[in-house]
């Protein structure tokens, strides 16, 4: 008969469709955030490359001396991260209008300032930061976040007539970021704080001073490695 043979096709149609479970299931338990790890590749790698660059800056905090400058930089990257890092300027200091006006005549002061003439420092930048911006929805912007720890020596000269010159051991902390232009090049912008200890020949006295520079640059890497 066809009835029973179409009933039992039915029936082995249904037992197939039917879910299967599982016949023994593993609980590993709740996934805490430091056992998530997520892979990305990065589109501009700083990996054993060197980084060379030319940078604009200005000292502008101090009441009684501005002072533009020029600094080049140099970056070996370790890794992703961490990078030996040689940073060497120059620039002059010019007199505020505040203190022209205290040497002039009428106050007749002139304040025992000075000016910016120099400095090499080298030390390390840590990057702990890479990310990417969305700008209005038409291009995707790369850059990475660092600080970085240098010391050195710095170079400065009294605006006094005399123009004596001081010497000073400095610590430099620092915070910037680079926004990538391509696989060569990236604008770089940053604020470092020259922590400078000067011995002044006019009174023969040390003194602590602060150099706030904040530059704008332009850097350059090498190309890079071929993989391993």
């Amino acid at each position: 008969m066809r009835f029973p043979r179409r009933l039992a096709v039915l029936f082995a149609g249904l037992w197939s469709a039917a879910p299967v479970h599982a016949a023994e299931t593993v609980d590993i338990g709740v996934l805490r955030n430091e056992d998530i790890t997520v892979v990305q590749q990065l589109l501009y790698p700083k990996t054993r490359r060197t980084e060379f660059g030319v940078h604009l800056g200005y000292v502008g905090f101090d009441a009684y001396v501005k002072s533009p400058n020029v600094q080049l930089s140099f970056a070996r990257h370790l890794d992703e991260q961490l990078a030996i890092s040689v940073v060497a300027g120059g620039g002059y200091g010019f007199k505020t209008s505040a203190y022209r006006e205290l040497e002039s005549p009428t106050y007749g002061v002139a304040p025992y300032a000075y000016r910016y003439l120099g400095s090499v420092l080298a030390g390390v930048e840590y990057a702990p930061v890479y990310a990417k911006l969305n700008l209005d929805g038409a291009r995707i912007v790369h850059f990475d976040v660092y600080g970085a720890l240098r010391g050195g020596a710095t170079v400065e000269q009294s605006v006094l007539p005399d123009a004596e010159l001081a010497f000073a051991p400095t610590l430099s902390p620092a915070v910037g970021a680079r926004f990538y232009l391509g696989q060569s090049a990236a604008m770089h912008v940053a604020f470092r704080d020259d922590l400078l200890v000067e011995r002044r020949p006019l009174n023969q006295e040390w003194a602590f001073k602060q150099n706030a520079n904040v530059t704008v640059g332009l850097t350059f890497f090498s190309a890079r490695p071929e993989r391993r």
